[in-house]
């Protein structure tokens, strides 16, 4: 049994632990309100774009975007993997990298040739790992998502499947449902399927200037920039909640830690000075 001295030293340390991730805690429940607040204010404009390329997906113009056409095979599949880029949130990612990983195997497995991208430092490093070929990534996104830190990554992916290099791109990524549950998901970025689009109640009639083709190219590469925008802003809502709760658990544990440590210091100082009190006893009985 460790002495004393070791114990306090032990308590010292797991103190100075929970004030670590106190504070952690604390910053993560606030930098989380904020990121809700991000995740809730895209919503409305992703789901206009998103209402808007449905009708243009159903007007049949003269032009068919390359977004909406379905290939008759698929072998060579494009990944979007969406991580964190620091650590210390609970198993979110494992849990997303997990699926990334079923997936990839699976494609393999077909003899599919895979391309990577990874918004994420998490996700890059393990793609690295992985032996993946990692084609683009974007790290360092900070607190607060920006599109313009997200185009270039993606681009590389759009432009692969304009140019036939994918015949199928996958995304994957963390659905935040609330602060206490987040969701691994794969879903189908391209072709645009119409499960995401959905079918609109009518049909809009549009008059293309200056022409289908320009019009087109610029909406559905909207639309897709907002998907993945949305997907980030709900990833990064996701990390903040799983930080606090992955926190709050090591706090409320460190603080169990330390009062079994405190009742063992106890129990070994009462039997330090029961000793001591038996020797002294013993020797006066011997003089």
């Amino acid at each position: 049994m460790p002495g004393t001295k070791e114990i306090r030293v032990k308590i010292r340390s797991v103190q100075n632990t929970r004030k670590i991730t106190k504070a952690m805690e604390m910053v993560a429940a606030s930098k989380m309100r904020r990121a809700q607040e991000r995740m809730r204010t895209a919503r409305p404009y992703a789901e206009k774009i998103r209402n808007v390329a449905a009708h243009i997906s159903h007007a049949n113009p003269e032009y068919q975007h390359p977004f909406l056409v379905h290939r008759d095979s698929v072998k060579r599949v494009g990944i979007i993997v969406v991580t964190t880029d620091k650590g210390l949130c609970g198993a979110l990612n494992t849990n997303v990298l997990r699926l990334a990983l079923t997936k990839y195997k699976e494609c393999q497995a077909a003899g599919e040739e895979i391309d990577v991208c990874c918004i994420g430092n998490k996700g890059l490093g393990f793609m690295q790992r992985l032996g993946a070929n990692v084609v683009s990534q974007a790290t360092g996104l900070g607190d607060r998502p920006q599109i313009e830190a997200l185009i270039g990554a993606v681009k590389t992916m759009l432009d692969g499947y304009c140019k036939d290099r994918f015949d199928q791109v996958l995304l994957f990524y963390t659905r935040f449902i609330n602060t206490m549950k987040q969701e691994p998901v794969m879903e189908q970025l391209l072709p645009l399927s119409g499960d995401r689009l959905g079918a609109p109640e009518s049909t809009w009639d549009y008059l293309y200037e200056p022409d289908a083709k320009s019009v087109l190219d610029e909406v559905m590469t909207r639309y897709v920039e907002a998907i993945i925008y949305q997907t980030v802003a709900e990833n990064m809502a996701s990390e903040q909640s799983a930080r606090m709760v992955a926190m709050k658990s090591a706090s409320d544990n460190a603080a169990t830690l330390i009062d079994e440590l405190t009742l063992i210091y106890n129990k070994n100082r009462q039997a330090a000075i029961t000793k001591e009190i038996a020797e002294i006893v013993g020797g006066a009985a011997a003089v």
